[in-house]
């Protein structure tokens, strides 16, 4: 595809985007790339521009739009102050294994390195967030920079690229023809044949395998193999952290997730496997309990298969029995292919894990008028299973994590670099890009204020939300530590929040606030009455600390746990 007129740029940059299938892009507006909003004006019928509040929400936008679409999200910022705010959005990129790309606006090649206004080192400050950082000097080499940005985000296992583009060099004229190069595309890598016999063989050989799921790269078929594969197989499966959509959590293979505070009967049936067939994780901090379930660098109570796209990935934390460089889907479609086990000796093992699952469902009984585990479930009842449900981080989200049942892929959004702020971005991404589909977001009061002004963008574009504030007056995952840590030397944790019923309706939505678990529903039935976005706040009693423990209970812990110490 080639454009024959002179062309800015900018221009080249936004044909390039349309050429890589590009139909939404976020943002807040700068003066050092204001020549692509200006190009960006001519195909307003074919990129829709989403202007956001404040660039971590923006940032956040574009990593959960990557996040459902497979393809890379795209935000544009400004120099200094807007790419330090995006940054976090990058951040999440990396650590979620999200396609992304951040385009940054700079300052002009002339006053580069004399600390222009804003001047930053973007190759020096996105090195280690980022999968490739690069700055455009010459417009007629855009298309080279956005083919290899669009291929770099989704190759292996995908992550955010950062481009940063001096503003002078955007206003320069290309004369002649612009070759606009090629789509890019995934390329997944296979695993050899061997190896996938080499898994049938040492599955065919243990006593209680147990499968973990997750990972960047994923999708919705690798799901359905995944299910045929465990299922022929009687295998039961758990997942890394949030990739809880990754399988429906109905089938009877699923067995729960190694997220933050696992379950104790899924840590304990971890303890018992003797193969641990790895497809896609990393097997990072958060989904190992600190190295702890697993003590690197080699087990010594289980053979370990880890398959995982980037090789450099392989043996960092963990030496695997067997490595394997691929892409999860691809080993999971060639392994559910396979002739399955003949008689498989774990077939109790793994009724069990999964009647352990199902046990670990209900909700228990919190102090506080609220119980969150209540209400997640009275939401699963009254709405789709196909409902994408958006959360940032914090304590509050081990009730949604527990409680709700994922059944469609890619219906988790949150981010598994347990950054804050996520949820509401999350669902406005979610919305702009599923409008039929009910979206949710779920925020603690900590992690609501982190990026609520976006309220105002879901209002700007029209979108219907259904927002969920969990007022606890504290930091409550913080809180949690301190007094594991410190009991009773409460300090930085405590919050004073504003009326988020006030702040919502200033927005314009309907909003309304539950103190009781029995006044939800009728709350939530008024809620999706409203013509618009709504938001409900959730009081809950700081003593509901997390799903498995209150304050008080922990405190008296730790304080036991010292005074024998000492």
């Amino acid at each position: 595809m080639a454009k024959r007129e002179s062309r800015t740029g900018a221009q080249i940059l936004v044909d390039c985007l349309q050429l890589q299938g590009v139909d939404r892009v976020f943002c807040v507006p700068g003066e050092s790339y204001i020549a692509v909003l200006d190009a960006l004006h001519d195909t307003r019928d074919q990129i829709q521009l989403v202007v956001c509040r404040q660039e971590g929400g923006a940032a956040n936008m574009a990593e959960a739009h990557g996040k459902l679409t497979g393809r890379p999200g795209i935000c544009f910022v400004t120099r200094g102050p807007g790419a330090t705010n995006a940054s976090i959005g990058v951040h999440t990129a990396f650590q979620d294994s999200t396609p992304m790309i951040l385009f940054i606006g700079q300052v002009a090649r002339s006053f580069s390195d004399r600390e222009g206004f804003q001047e930053v080192d973007f190759r020096a400050m996105f090195a280690p967030l980022a999968k490739w950082v690069a700055q455009i000097d010459d417009a007629a080499r855009i298309p080279e920079y956005l083919h290899r940005a669009f291929q770099t985000a989704m190759a292996g296992r995908p992550g955010p690229v950062v481009l940063a583009l001096p503003e002078d060099m955007l206003d320069d004229l290309v004369d002649g023809t612009v070759d606009l190069g090629r789509r890019a595309e995934p390329i997944p890598a296979g695993p050899r044949t061997d190896q996938v016999d080499d898994i049938m063989t040492l599955i065919a050989g243990a006593k209680r395998p147990l499968v973990i799921a997750g990972g960047g790269g994923w999708t919705e078929q690798a799901g359905r193999d995944l299910v045929a594969f465990a299922g022929q197989n009687q295998l039961p499966v758990a997942v890394s952290l949030r990739c809880q959509d990754y399988l429906p959590n109905r089938e009877p293979c699923f067995v729960g997730h190694f997220g933050i505070g696992a379950e104790p009967s899924l840590a304990k049936r971890l303890g018992e496997a003797d193969l641990l067939l790895v497809l896609g994780p990393r097997l990072g901090e958060m989904t190992t309990a600190g190295y702890t379930l697993l003590t690197p660098p080699r087990l010594a109570q289980q053979s370990l298969v880890h398959v995982h796209p980037d090789p450099n990935e392989l043996g960092r934390v963990y030496q695997a029995d067997l490595p394997v460089n691929a892409a999860a889907p691809t080993v999971i479609a060639a392994l559910a292919a396979k002739p399955p086990v003949a008689a498989p000796v774990w077939a109790d093992w793994a009724r069990a894990c999964r009647a352990d699952y199902e046990a670990s469902l209900a909700p228990t009984q919190q102090p506080g008028g609220v119980n969150l585990g209540e209400v997640i479930v009275q939401l699963r009842a009254a709405l789709p299973p196909d409902t994408v449900m958006c959360s940032g981080a914090g304590n509050y989200t081990g009730w949604l994590h527990r409680h709700w049942h994922f059944t469609t892929y890619r219906t988790q959004l949150a981010p598994t670099s347990g950054a804050m702020g996520y949820g509401v971005p999350a669902a406005i991404a979610a919305k702009l890009a599923f409008p039929k589909r009910e979206v949710v977001s779920v925020a603690g009061d900590g992690c609501f204020m982190m990026n609520g002004q976006e309220l105002a963008t879901a209002a700007q574009y029209g979108l219907k939300i259904l927002f969920i504030v969990v007022n606890n007056g504290m930091y409550g995952t913080i809180r949690m530590h301190q007094e594991r840590h410190y009991p009773t030397r409460e300090s930085g944790t405590a919050l004073t929040n504003p009326d988020f019923v006030t702040l919502a309706r200033a927005y314009g939505l309907h909003a309304e606030r539950v103190e009781a678990t029995a006044d939800f529903a009728a709350a939530f039935d008024r809620a999706q009455g409203a013509a618009g976005s709504a938001l409900i706040e959730l009081i809950t009693d700081p003593e509901a600390l997390s799903v498995r423990t209150t304050l008080s209970t922990l405190r008296k812990t730790s304080l036991a746990r010292l005074a024998a110490a000492n």
